[in-house]
């Protein structure tokens, strides 16, 4: 396993390399990562996770980037870990590399929240394990009827405080509904996940990634810094009580009012036009 710091990602013009069947590609202002390994259900291995980390670090500094759908190929979203390529080799490492090791899975996780772009997962299959994990931390999921989720940290013999997901769920589904899915490891089909608010809806297969990306274009076109700054308050609000939330949302939104964005928004209205953001 190997690292690039941050801010020399940050720094790069183009994308990092990418490898394991992670694939990054652009249109306009909307990028998409696709996971590329059908033949494993789109199974990640050491160099897939480091090219999540690494892609989602570099979208940090590269704001004219200002939405991503996130989505696999095949009959499946991501079935998680690679049994022979990780599970396997991790029973042969010891402590310290065992931390490095899910050190970098969480890193996928934060680097995927810390990104300024909101993450349409377009979820075309079976979303299972790690697969989860990235479904739960995208900003929205649609998915087709076939994409039944499970949390299958249990079944491994593990906890599901894995790549965020004990933080992450409760916040989409409830206690409650997260316990069950956490504890049991067991899967929830897409018109259950949708009913319990874990998938936005769900679409027919033809029309996955039009829906998808036609939301990504919609994002794209709004006001970038709003946009921005409404996905990192959505995360560093949860723990605050309400007047210092409410502190917080006087402060950043007094600075968007000083933006470009806010005059043009008027302008838009008055002149019966849809705004054109810079």
């Amino acid at each position: 396993m190997t690292g690039v710091a941050d801010e020399d990602l940050e720094a790069r013009a183009d994308p990092p390399a990418l490898r394991d069947g992670v694939r990054f590609e652009r249109r306009g202002a909307v990028g998409q990562v696709t996971l590329s390994r059908p033949e494993k259900l789109n199974a990640l291995t050491f160099g897939s996770y480091e090219s999540l980390r690494d892609l989602f670090a570099w979208m940090r500094a590269h704001e004219e980037l200002r939405a991503v759908v996130l989505t696999g190929t095949g009959r499946g979203f991501c079935s998680g870990g690679d049994v022979d390529e990780i599970i396997g080799k991790l029973l042969e490492m010891d402590a310290l590399e065992l931390l490095e090791f899910t050190t970098l899975t969480c890193d996928v996780v934060r680097n995927m929240r810390e990104c300024p772009q909101p993450i349409v997962a377009a979820l075309n299959g079976t979303v299972a394990g790690a697969g989860a994990a990235l479904a739960a931390a995208s900003d929205i999921r649609i998915a087709v009827p076939r994409a039944k989720i499970a949390f299958l940290f249990p079944q491994a013999g593990l906890s599901s405080a894995d790549m965020g997901a004990s933080f992450l769920l409760p916040r989409l589904v409830g206690r409650g509904r997260a316990a069950e899915l956490l504890l049991t490891g067991r899967f929830l089909d897409a018109g259950e996940a949708v009913g319990w608010g874990l998938y936005n809806r769900v679409v027919g297969e033809d029309e996955l990634m039009k829906e998808s990306w036609a939301l990504a274009e919609r994002l794209a076109a709004g006001p970038s810094d709003g946009t921005r700054v409404t996905k990192q308050t959505m995360d560093t609000e949860l723990g605050m009580s309400l007047q210092e939330s409410l502190d917080h949302d006087a402060r950043v939104q007094a600075a968007l009012m000083t933006h470009p964005d806010f005059k043009e928004a008027h302008r838009a209205f008055r002149e019966k036009r849809e705004p054109r953001y810079d």
